[in-house]
């Protein structure tokens, strides 16, 4: 009786092993499933913020231009072969508008390269938007870069479309282009902007 003891003890204590063993092998698996679900969420939140911030950079740009254009700035309408500085009181209407977004086309979503150029000049207006907090533009990092710097300044690029057959609307094409913290997180935006000329009667009289 006692040496069938011993033996069914001995057998129960090789099934709590080999459950034990079972056990951590699946608690390991489950652990490394989730370390790496974190770190592909962890990449995605980073590709996304990258993107945002890409986005805000050009549409920050888009408005200063339409800003620029209803200051009485519509009839500086030359041919564009430089780039200039919003940031130095600098800007123009292009006579020539730029291709239209191919999102088949070379480097990200348009059809030319970027930065834009004409005759491999680039071509445009960039501008550094103002932190309202502190009072400084914002910081540029080419070499990549963190949260706070961005690889490159954003740049709009406004083209003359033409006036309405009364003459009194003139109409603007606006593009513009952002980049978040490296060159790959790029951002276009474009719009259509519209300016009216005429006499108002108020009825003061």
């Amino acid at each position: 009786m006692n040496g069938m003891r011993r033996a069914g003890v001995r057998a129960q204590r090789g099934m709590v092993l080999v459950t034990s063993l079972l056990l951590l092998l699946v608690v390991t698996i489950l652990a490394v499933s989730m370390f790496r679900s974190f770190g592909i969420e962890e990449k995605i939140a980073g590709n996304t913020r990258e993107k945002q911030r890409a986005l805000l950079a050009a549409e920050a740009a888009q408005q200063y231009a339409e800003w620029w254009l209803s200051q009485g700035n519509a009839g500086l309408v030359v041919a564009c072969n430089t780039l200039l500085s919003a940031n130095l009181n600098q800007g123009a209407v292009c006579q020539n508008t730029l291709p239209a977004m191919d999102p088949t086309g070379n480097n990200n979503v348009a059809n030319v390269p970027l930065p834009w150029s004409i005759n491999n000049k680039p071509v445009g207006t960039s501008y550094l938007p103002v932190d309202p907090m502190t009072g400084n533009p914002m910081q540029l990092n080419a070499t990549g870069g963190s949260a706070t710097t961005y690889a490159a300044a954003p740049v709009f690029y406004i083209s003359y479309l033409g006036t309405n057959a009364a003459g009194t609307v003139n109409f603007y094409q606006i593009d513009a282009v952002g980049y978040g913290g490296s060159q790959n997180a790029v951002a276009i935006v474009e719009s259509t902007y519209m300016l009216t000329s005429g006499v108002t009667d108020l009825g003061a009289g």
